[in-house]
């Protein structure tokens, strides 16, 4: 059996030096009203920072964009009061040895949380639908899409400038940069759209390259990919493994430095014939850094968990069996860490008997 040492070990990438393999996965709170992070926010995370957390990836902040946000509490990283509070959370989780990057997001066509409110702009998506058939919107402009592309470097260029170690794009679960790459939802016949996944990534490669751009080539740039979508669980953007190849690729070549790979449950084989894991593949096929992530020191599954199942804390052997085979670099820890700031110090110091089970009213505090 692996030991628990493996997951405390560091690890270093360009300018990036962290002291364990233990992430804070980027969870939405909302808990930044008219979407400036306070004070509150900036301890929430110190909290897991002082408590061996190796990287914490903040929850999703909206980009430049109108709609890049489906709620108004959600925080947003553009403008001086918004910024401002993000240096100040940086400040924080430096302090105490922290290290932090913020997750840069845009919505895409997904519908407001809240009946009450609407974004100040029209909702971006690539060809007008939220789901296969489903039409929400209009379809991105040429302008709409450059303007987008350069929402997401400005915003990278405004992490680097507050002191942020590293930086990731959300391209998963369904959301703008991952609408693209679904040919269940971008139907263009521009350069943006196309019949295989390479031509529908092209969107996400210029984002990484404006990004790559504004940082220099030493600053870490992370994406989070996945197959499945929150609007179709089932979804698949790679049937094959020459597939996701092509498609992780053409990720590697724009200028990602680290592969974000999320799965609803870590253990589950991406391809038959090999028990690999979505990180597991990824990194075998491009040679770049990856996490893992899905259900990770839990029992049960997110997306049950978020409709209010609770879960109990699970073993870890499968997840060391894996990081000791070499299949990933790194572990990002949802729910286990949302409930528990404490969960990486009691995992490293052996007190399993302390770890708190998961329950939905955690998600109703900045605990």
């Amino acid at each position: 059996m692996a030991s628990i040492d493996l997951l405390f070990s560091p690890f270093k990438l360009n300018s990036l030096t962290l002291k364990n393999r233990v992430v804070m996965a980027p969870m939405t709170r909302s808990f930044s009203p008219g979407g400036v992070p306070t004070d509150e926010v900036a301890a929430y995370y110190r909290r897991r920072a002082e408590n061996e957390v190796g990287l914490i990836i903040t929850e999703g902040t909206g980009v430049a964009r109108p709609a890049s946000v489906n709620d108004p509490d959600i925080p947003r990283f553009w403008g001086d009061a918004e910024l401002h509070a993000w240096g100040k959370v940086v400040d924080a989780v430096h302090h105490v040895g922290g290290v932090i990057a913020p997750q840069l997001w845009h919505v895409g066509a997904v519908r407001s949380r809240h009946a009450e409110w609407t974004p100040p702009g029209p909702y971006d998506s690539p060809s007008g639908l939220s789901s296969p058939g489903k039409k929400f919107g209009e379809p991105m402009s040429d302008a709409d899409v450059a303007d987008a592309i350069s929402a997401f470097a400005r915003a990278a260029a405004d992490a680097k400038r507050l002191g942020f170690d590293a930086v990731e794009l959300h391209g998963a679960h369904g959301y703008l940069i991952d609408q693209f790459f679904w040919g269940g939802v971008n139907q263009r016949s521009d350069r943006y759209g196309g019949p295989t996944i390479a031509e529908r990534s092209r969107f996400a490669a210029e984002i990484l390259q404006a990004v790559r751009r504004e940082v220099g080539p030493e600053y870490p740039v992370i994406i989070r990919i996945s197959q499945w979508k929150q609007q179709d669980f089932s979804a698949r953007l790679a049937e094959t493994e020459a597939e996701l190849q092509t498609w992780l690729g053409a990720l590697v070549d724009a200028g990602a430095d680290v592969l974000h790979c999320s799965q609803r449950r870590f253990w589950e084989p991406e391809f038959a014939g090999s028990d690999l894991n979505f990180a597991g593949w990824a990194k075998k096929l491009t040679g770049k850094p990856t996490i893992t992530v899905g259900s990770v020191g839990l029992s049960g599954e997110f997306v049950a968990a978020f409709a209010g199942e609770s879960s109990d804390p699970a073993s870890l052997d499968e997840l060391l069996r894996r990081l000791d085979r070499g299949d990933f670099d790194l572990v990002a820890v949802g729910r286990a860490l949302l409930q528990d700031a404490e969960w990486a110090k009691k995992i490293h110091e052996g007190r399993n008997d302390d770890l708190k089970p998961f329950t939905r009213e955690a998600l109703a505090v900045l605990s």
